[in-house]
């Protein structure tokens, strides 16, 4: 029997959020040094565009490398409920102590889409445009 195929699926969803780039860890002075206008006591809002890449193997029977509506699913519960129309920093318990830098919004969506995942080792890449400039790739790679 041969081997199969690989193939990579992306989607893509658009979501609304705003934040406040605010380290509890740095001076009011040093937050504004380092984040800029993103340190605006009110905050910033931006229309996201995230993609979720799975990569693995092309089943014979159905030739897909996961049935993209399972994945629209996972991306509705990791992505959608739990972010889209949020303030990131008061409305998701997850940012209380981390800084909702796009890096780290790719991190919490790579982590909601891998728990649901019956084959997590398929997740490839989740994608964070927060504007068409700042682009984040998260690849699941942590140091120690």
């Amino acid at each position: 029997m041969s081997s199969l195929p690989i193939g990579y699926l992306t989607r893509k969803e658009i979501i609304s959020a705003c934040h406040r780039l605010h380290s509890p860890l740095l001076s009011d002075e040093q937050n504004k040094k380092t984040y800029g206008a993103g340190n605006n006591f009110h905050g910033q809002g931006h229309n996201y565009v995230i993609e979720v890449t799975l990569r693995g193997p092309i089943d014979r029977a159905t030739g897909m490398v996961m049935n993209i509506n399972d994945l629209k699913i996972y991306m509705k519960k990791a992505i959608m409920d739990t972010i889209d129309h949020k303030n990131i920093d008061k409305d998701v318990p997850y940012f209380k102590d981390v800084v909702s830098t796009a890096e780290n919004v790719a991190v919490f969506i790579w982590d909601g889409i891998k728990a649901q995942l019956a084959q997590p080792e398929i997740l490839y890449e989740v994608k964070v445009l927060e504007t068409e400039r700042n682009i984040v790739r998260f690849r699941g790679e942590f140091t120690n």
